[in-house]
């Protein structure tokens, strides 16, 4: 919307009201003991809940002390590791995990077909959804997009109680299977309507896996290699859960918890990891990458790469925010599980798609990344890669364009956010309401304006 200059004076004046009257003293916090973000002052997470569908292990106990460890991360008590090990080459993993989570036990075969044969089901849209809700209001943003599907969705359901637990299933089922359908369609028409390029509405195959009809639907063609579904099944599995602590799937609990109904609750999730400080993350990396190969001569010599990672943390290069992206997590310090899993494929796919030399140099920049940060920030917590750091190439590798980095983490964690609803119908009973602490000074004498207003 254009605004014009009195408009813009007038907001510009708000602005600066706003800044006045809602700035609070970070040392307020600190003086009231607040934890600011539900971290303390260490940036461990204030504890404000319990569940039994992820485990995030980063330290463990020693004479009192919380040492380091390499990371792990357990769905329903199985190591992801070993999920990925077992079924990524078996075909349908990131289904077979979001039985685990759903439902807390590993499908045997005949539950994997049912629950296969459930999302096939689920795999459509209503009629003539595509055109009417869709293509009619394309835009750059997906995950908006999304969002308004989301709910355009939820309002074909008419008179239910949004907290039965046996229709949240089904509903869960029904966004689980409609999520790549949602991001992928909404992909084209932007691309058709404001990049004038081609449009391509394939309709997903019902005995192909979730990794498959993303290709399937992205691609004019339709074709995709076996190391390429294989990959893309393993960082499904991968971004699918971490914990109820992360943003946005505290948000579905929350809202979850008002007793609010699954469209809402996870459409609000949706709004929460479209943040570039949660769920935007690996466009951030990519984006760095393309800076560092545009100002680096050669992205071989370290020496090279280096010195320009200094001007980053330096403020002088890139955005200025002094961050090395995909480097550090608010949990893990010695490595993120996660990261570890996806590089032992990103080193198949770089072979496959001839990009050894592009992955040197994101090597290399894991490698000097730790010391640099170390020198200039003086940080003695141990600094490792974390999973945005090589997701974003993948995707690249893979074909698929950045509007949608950020909707594949959606597509992959959906299945964590309604595991994680449920588990809070069934569970939680209370409203999750935190306590906010009031720093209004209440002013008794007669103020001008007050009278005024009160008069009128």
């Amino acid at each position: 919307m254009d605004l014009n200059l009195s408009e813009m004076e007038y907001l510009h004046d708000k602005v600066e009201l706003i800044r006045k009257n809602d700035a609070i003293s970070p040392n307020l916090f600190s003086e009231l003991g607040v934890k600011r973000g539900l971290r303390d002052e260490k940036g461990r997470g204030v504890l404000t809940g319990l569940t039994s569908v992820s485990r995030v292990d980063a330290f463990k106990i020693e004479d009192s002390r919380r040492v380091p460890i390499d990371g792990q991360l357990y769905y329903r008590g199985y190591n992801v590791q070993d999920l990925i090990a077992k079924y990524t080459e078996k075909g349908f993993g990131y289904e077979r995990a979001a039985y685990l989570l759903l439902f807390g036990e590993l499908p045997d075969e005949n539950e994997s077909k049912q629950f296969f044969d459930a999302l096939a089901r689920s795999r459509q849209l209503p009629k003539g959804f595509t055109r009417d809700i869709i293509m009619k209001t394309a835009t750059k943003d997906i995950m908006n997009s999304m969002t308004r599907s989301i709910l355009a969705i939820g309002s074909y359901e008419q008179d239910y109680d949004p907290t039965d637990l046996q229709l949240c299933i089904r509903q869960s089922l029904q966004l689980i299977a409609a999520f790549p359908l949602l991001a992928i369609y909404a992909y084209h028409a932007y691309n058709y309507y404001q990049n004038e390029d081609s449009m391509y509405i394939h309709r997903p195959l019902t005995t192909a896996s979730t990794a498959e009809n993303i290709l399937r639907m992205l691609r004019p063609d339709m074709s995709y290699s076996d190391i390429e579904i294989q990959v893309l099944d393993a960082c499904l599995m991968l971004h699918m859960e971490h914990g109820g602590g992360n943003n946005s799937t505290f948000t579905t609990r929350v809202v979850t918890s008002s007793g609010s109904d699954t469209y809402s609750a996870i459409a609000a999730a949706m709004s929460s990891l479209k943040g570039p400080k949660h769920g935007g993350a690996n466009i951030k990396v990519a984006q760095m990458f393309d800076d560092i190969k545009a100002h680096v001569k050669h992205p071989t010599n370290e020496g090279e790469v280096r010195d320009y990672l200094h001007k980053i943390v330096d403020k002088q290069a890139f955005d200025g925010s002094g961050l090395i992206y995909g480097m550090g997590h608010a949990i893990y310090s010695l490595s993120d599980p996660r990261e570890r899993l996806l590089k032992s494929f990103v080193d198949k796919l770089a072979a496959e798609k001839g990009r050894e030399e592009e992955l040197a140099l994101y090597e290399s920049v894991e490698k000097l990344a730790p010391y640099v940060i170390a020198e200039k920030k003086h940080v003695f917590k141990e600094v490792s890669p974390n999973i945005d750091f090589y997701s974003g190439f993948v995707y690249d590798m893979l074909g698929i364009p950045r509007e949608l980095f950020t909707p594949l983490f959606a597509i992959a964690r959906i299945s964590g956010w309604c595991a994680h609803r449920l588990e809070e119908l069934v569970s939680g009973g209370k409203i999750i309401r935190p306590a906010y602490m009031s720093i209004i000074n209440v002013n008794n004498t007669n103020d001008p304006n007050m009278t005024k207003a009160i008069d009128e």
